[in-house]
């Protein structure tokens, strides 16, 4: 790509010009020491902190009853907690991948009190109670930390829902969720009129539609914001893996193309967390890589966007 093909400037280039050849003017530098303390945000309704990597999935954890890819998630499940996560999202829309989450859990012996999330995904509001309770059974869980409406599906009656699991102590925080960047004006109106804990969302650095509104109202309502897709599925490292880290990633505290990717979805203001999804323990390493360090100020969050789209 050109590059000013994506909308930069004469002085975006020249800065970046000159903050990569001012560090290489300095030669290998002394690394600098990053905190072992992981990063966390406040869910708005309590107060509560969580931490700003979470974990999703969708296919990834998809797998049925295969004995050797039920001890490869457990080894992905376990790298996740013993690297600080506690969020873990799933849905019944999801195959057997809240079964498969209520396996792992039993068998782990550290899991770092997991905050367990899922959704409710039906047409029919009368199917919902039966669904939670199934993905209670299937999780072995008493009282879920979040249950979801799944891309606002029969959203009303299921909130109603939710609410009732919520008075009676069953779920914690109730919330809807959307992906692909679809339904944004019906989901805004949700978020205005409704009293949610949390919202789900696409947001990277690519799809950045959330900015225009929804992440605006979350911060105004106090809901706390999930980010789906952080990577686009696998688009984004398809889209660059081969090119050159920013010389000045470093200061973000960032090693790879992951933690590029992850730090910026989660350094903008109004999102809580982001949940990525892997099959592999490598990537999950460098997932939770995110997790600590320092966040991009928002200036280097514009730099970071420039950079991208240079590429």
């Amino acid at each position: 790509m050109g590059t000013f093909s994506r909308g930069l400037n004469r002085r975006d280039v020249l800065w970046l010009l000159a903050y990569g050849s001012a560090l290489a003017s300095l030669g290998a530098l002394p690394a600098r020491a990053i905190s072992s303390q992981p990063l966390v945000k406040a869910i708005p309704a309590t107060g509560e902190t969580l931490p700003v990597i979470g974990m999703g999935t969708w296919k990834t954890f998809d797998v049925g009853r295969d004995s050797r890819l039920l001890g490869h998630r457990m080894k992905i499940l376990q790298t996740f907690f013993d690297r600080g996560g506690r969020m873990i999202d799933s849905s019944p829309m999801y195959g057997s991948s809240e079964a498969v989450i209520g396996y792992c859990l039993k068998q782990l012996s550290n899991t770092a009190d997991p905050f367990t999330a899922t959704k409710v995904w039906t047409w029919f509001s009368s199917q919902g109670p039966a669904q939670i309770a199934t993905s209670q059974d299937l999780w072995d869980v008493n009282t879920f930390d979040l249950i979801q409406v799944h891309n606002i599906l029969s959203w009303e009656d299921h909130l109603k829902t939710l609410r009732k699991g919520k008075e009676a102590g069953r779920i914690r925080y109730i919330g809807i969720t959307t992906s692909h960047g679809r339904r944004h004006t019906k989901f805004e109106q949700i978020m205005r009129q409704e009293p949610l804990d949390f919202v789900q969302l696409t947001y990277n650095i690519l799809d950045r539609e959330a900015e225009a509104r929804l992440l605006p109202m979350a911060a105004e309502r106090g809901i706390a914001v999930i980010a789906n897709r952080p990577f686009r599925r696998k688009a984004l490292f398809h889209l660059f893996q081969n090119q050159p880290l920013p010389p000045w990633a470093p200061e973000i505290d960032c090693a790879n193309w992951a933690q590029f990717f992850l730090k910026f979805v989660v350094s903008h203001p109004a999102v809580t967390c982001a949940i990525p999804a892997t099959s592999q323990i490598a990537h999950m390493e460098e997932n939770m890589g995110a997790l600590y360090g320092r966040l991009p100020t928002q200036v280097e969050r514009r730099h970071m966007i420039r950079y991208v789209e240079s590429l």
